[in-house]
């Protein structure tokens, strides 16, 4: 398995612009004859008539977890999952080379917009996409997927759960999701009954409300991972609680990855087993001058975090880069960073 952090920032990190010139203007004024016995003054002002503001973003918080296993689109490996999906994750998905056509699925943790933004990139551009699937391309044939769904109402209320993504979601988050992205998504026009299930094939993972906890297992080579929701308190919310469900994934071998996701706390005590218990720990690490109360501050991740779980933290989801000691936590991800897993 391999997890590779797309984004490492928080809700509200904003990138930065910089003045840049492309390597074809310069060479082209440094071939111009005039430009050879030019001043600095005039060289300086030449430059600046090409350069151009590019901006340098800072993407919110996501993960692209890959399996070595039969994907859903091609059958070919890997399986891509992702851990949330920004407030629009089809820039983080460009930044590793990748776009919806390249996803398999999705788990959400919670319905923040910086973790829920990029659904309607996803849903619209894969239910559009006639080759998402082989399935999608047999089921489709030459019809438009509009007319699919309007004249043929045994597919109602979408396609065949073969031919679109995966949701990984708890029971407490899904209803909440389809509030937040239900009037944007409910755009296929003259098909009625658009619903969150018309683009995704949803999975309910965690305790059930018949007190079951279902889980899911991914293939992974000759191993597999088993994905298990982690509750933990992120904000009080019109006086009730609003959970983001983190991950935990543990591997055929006994080797646990634990992923809280947004959380208010740098280990809630009652999930300090589990933090104790992983190998490795994704932390949500906030660097904000001034502390929102609703995220894991660096102060106190480097002040009060025990030692033991310290040397386990992957730190991310900060708003400038923190500056921690050296050789407290195991590393701050950047964005691109990525590591194969089970760790050797």
């Amino acid at each position: 398995m391999k997890i590779t952090a797309i984004g490492v920032n928080s809700a509200f990190a904003t990138g930065t612009y910089t003045e840049a010139v492309s390597v074809q203007d310069v060479c082209e004024l440094v071939k111009s004859p005039e430009f050879k016995d030019s001043s600095y003054e005039v060289i300086e002002a030449e430059i600046r008539k090409h350069s151009r503001r590019l901006y340098d973003p800072r993407w919110n918080s996501n993960f692209l977890i890959e399996f070595d296993m039969p994907s859903k689109r091609n059958g070919k490996s890997p399986y891509r999952l992702l851990l949330d999906v920004g407030a629009d994750v089809r820039h983080a998905l460009k930044g590793v080379g990748l776009t919806s056509a390249d996803i398999d699925g999705m788990y959400i943790s919670h319905p923040h917009n910086d973790h829920i933004g990029g659904m309607e990139y996803i849903g619209l551009t894969t239910l559009f996409n006639p080759f998402y699937t082989i399935t999608k391309k047999e089921w489709l044939g030459d019809q438009f997927i509009a007319d699919k769904l309007l004249m043929d109402q045994e597919w109602w209320p979408g396609p065949p759960a073969t031919a679109k993504p995966d949701i990984f979601i708890h029971r407490k988050v899904l209803e909440p999701l389809k509030r937040a992205v239900g009037p944007g998504m409910d755009t296929v026009q003259a098909v009625p009954h658009v619903s969150l299930e018309t683009y995704f094939d949803i999975h309910l993972i965690g305790k059930q409300e018949n007190g079951q906890t279902v889980t899911h297992i991914f293939r992974d080579g000759s191993g597999e991972w088993t994905i298990t929701p982690v509750f933990a308190m992120h904000v009080i919310s019109s006086s009730e609680e609003m959970a983001s469900y983190g991950i935990s994934l543990l591997h055929s071998t006994g080797y646990n990855i634990l992923m809280p996701t947004d959380t208010q706390h740098m280990m809630p005590p009652q999930l300090e087993t589990l933090y104790r218990r992983a190998n490795r720990i994704y932390m949500d690490c906030e660097t904000s001058k001034f502390p929102s109360g609703v995220h894991p501050h660096i102060s106190d991740l480097i002040n009060r975090m025990s030692p033991e779980v310290q040397k386990k933290c992957m730190l991310y989801h900060y708003d400038g880069f923190p500056e921690v000691p050296e050789g407290m936590f195991l590393g701050v991800l950047r964005t691109g960073d990525s590591h194969i897993y089970p760790a050797v």
